[in-house]
C-alpha cells in the first residue's frame, strides 16, 4: 500500500469523523459510545491545531484513510512534558505499515516539540494496539480493571509509555 502522510485540513474532517464512529459504533478501542458529528470532530480538531498539537493524515490513492494526533496526557502544570495520543485507521489500511510510518513521525514531532513522555491507553483485548506499540518501544506501565464498560461489559485500561528523551532533566 502506498500512502502519503499530511497535515490535516478541514476538509478531512468527515472521513477522520468516519473512522472515529466506526471505532465507537463497532470496537472496543474506544471507550466513548455516542457517535460524533461533523461539528465535534472540526471543534476538536481547531482545539488541538491551537495548542500546538500536530494531526497527521494518513492517505492512499486519494482517501484518508488514518489519522494520528495527541494532547494533553492531564491538565495539571506538572504533566505539561507528558502527552497522551490517539492513532485510527481504516480496517483496510491497518497492517500495511501506514500506522507504524504515522506514529514515528507523530514521536518525531513530539520529541522536537520539547515533550519527555508519550502515553498510550487501550483497552486491553486491543491485542494488535498492544503489539504495535511493542515495537516502537512502548511499555506498560499500568493496567487497571473494570475502570470503563463498553457492549455492557467492564472493560480493562491498559497505559503504555514511551519515554522520547530519556535523560532530560524536569527543568
Amino acid at each position: 500500500m502506498e500512502f502519503l502522510i499530511r497535515p490535516y485540513r478541514e476538509t478531512d474532517a468527515e472521513a477522520v469523523r468516519n473512522i472515529i464512529n466506526d471505532s465507537i459504533l463497532n470496537t472496543f478501542h474506544n471507550y466513548d459510545y455516542d457517535p460524533k458529528t461533523l461539528e465535534e470532530v472540526k471543534q476538536l480538531f481547531q482545539e488541538k491545531e491551537k495548542a500546538g498539537h500536530p494531526i497527521l493524515i494518513g492517505e492512499s490513492e486519494n482517501e484518508v484513510c488514518g489519522y494520528a494526533t495527541y494532547g494533553m496526557f492531564r491538565a495539571k502544570p506538572g504533566y505539561r512534558k507528558t502527552i497522551e495520543h490517539s492513532i485510527y485507521l481504516t480496517k483496510k489500511a491497518q497492517g500495511k505499515g501506514l500506522g507504524m510510518e504515522l506514529m514515528k513521525r507523530l514521536i518525531d514531532l513530539a520529541q522536537s516539540q520539547g515533550y519527555h513522555a508519550m502515553i498510550a491507553g487501550m483497552d486491553s483485548k486491543n491485542l494488535g494496539s498492544y503489539h504495535f506499540h511493542q515495537r516502537l518501544g512502548f511499555i506498560e506501565v499500568a493496567r487497571i480493571p473494570e475502570v470503563a464498560i463498553k457492549f455492557n461489559q467492564w472493560q480493562t485500561l491498559v497505559f503504555m509509555q514511551l519515554i522520547l528523551t530519556p535523560n532530560q532533566s524536569p527543568v
